[in-house]
């Protein structure tokens, strides 16, 4: 009971990872929003580094979830 508990505690204290992530994509768009403002030209090369940024942050919350999969179902 006490251990499963613990696993529930656990796998929802990985969950907060998502709140970085959360933050991190807010970010990462309205820079974006604000560059092409800025400078309209750049539009394509400002997008490319944005989905990348994307990519890289979206990662963190698929770590993150796969780490309260483990805590749940792996131990």
């Amino acid at each position: 009971m006490l251990v499963q508990a613990a696993k529930l505690i656990g796998a929802g204290l990985t969950t907060l990872g998502f709140i970085g992530v959360g933050i991190g994509m807010g970010s990462i768009f309205s820079s974006l929003i604000s560059g092409i403002a800025r400078n309209p030209s750049l539009k394509d090369e400002l997008f490319r580094s944005a989905i990348l940024g994307f990519a890289l942050t979206e990662a963190i919350a698929l770590f993150a979830l796969m780490i309260a999969f483990l805590i749940l179902f792996a131990f």
